[in-house]
Formats: structure tokens, C-alpha cells, sequence
């Protein structure tokens, strides 16, 4: 699965500050509702509910929330670069800096799980995160996200 099959350039933003991971989560609400027209609200309580179930944040300072959303016919992403990590119950306790929300609809299976395996093998490249956090400017984000996509197709 391509990464610009899952994020569009609206969808990537530099946030100054989010002083929890609940207010990570309204960010990631406000930001699919302006990229997606997803309702935010709908969006925080899919997140928070599959937050219960465990925490999502990866570890390295990457969180990679995900939930099922009605309303929405294909896997969606929102990226976000914190400028002040937050606290997410990682598994190596870690601040989050890093986050990618996967949004997909509530019958998708195979996609989905291709969408979630696409967005951790691109984060999981230390050298990609690097360049993340080296850049504040969200066109750049959206391009170093998407190079890989752009090689292939070169």
C-alpha cells in the first residue's frame, strides 16, 4: 500500500504543543475533520476506546493510534510532529514526538492491517524519524513521509 493512498498533504501538521494524549487525540479529531470531513468527536471516542484496549504508542517516541471510523469508505492517515512530546504509556515509556493515526472503516480488514503495517515500517526507519523531527514544516513532513512512494515510481 502506497503512502499517498493513505495521506494526503492537509493531513500533516506540526503541532506546538498538546499537553496530554487526550488532547493528542482532539488534534488528530479537528485535523480529519479539516483533511477527511470526519467527525471530530466520532473520531476522539474510536480513538480513546481503542486506546483502552492498549496503548499504541510503539516506542522510540512514535505513537500509532488507530480505530475504525463510520462513515468512511477507505483507510485514511493524519500525521503530526509534536514539538513538546507527551506522556502515552509506550511500551518503553518513552514521550511521544511522533504520531500517525490510522482511521479506517469498520468493515475493512486486509486494508487496514496493510495501511498499519505500511505506516510502522516507515516509522520504524531511524533514519526517516530523524529527518521528521529535523523538519517543522509540513510540505517537507508529507514529502520525506511519501518518498519511498515517489522512488517506486521513478
Amino acid at each position: 500500500m502506497e503512502m499517498t493512498t493513505i495521506l494526503k498533504p492537509e493531513a500533516v501538521r506540526v503541532i506546538a504543543s498538546a499537553s496530554s494524549k487526550k488532547r493528542l487525540f482532539h488534534e488528530l479529531g479537528e485535523i480529519a475533520n479539516a483533511a477527511y470531513g470526519l467527525d471530530p468527536g466520532v473520531v476522539v471516542a474510536a480513538l480513546l476506546d481503542r486506546e483502552n484496549l492498549g496503548p499504541t504508542g510503539v516506542g522510540h517516541g512514535v505513537a500509532l493510534p488507530h480505530a475504525r471510523v463510520p462513515s468512511i469508505n477507505e483507510v485514511r492517515g493524519v500525521f503530526v510532529l509534536l514539538e513538546k512530546p507527551v506522556s502515552f504509556d509506550s511500551v518503553d515509556r518513552q514521550p511521544v514526538d511522533i504520531a500517525f493515526a490510522l482511521f479506517a472503516p469498520e468493515e475493512a480488514g486486509v486494508e487496514h492491517l496493510k495501511a498499519l503495517a505500511r505506516v510502522s515500517r516507515t516509522l520504524r526507519n531511524e533514519a526517516i524519524c530523524q529527518k521528521l523531527r529535523a523538519n517543522d514544516d509540513a510540505a517537507t513532513l508529507y514529502t520525506i513521509l511519501t518518498e519511498d512512494d515517489n522512488a517506486k515510481a521513478a
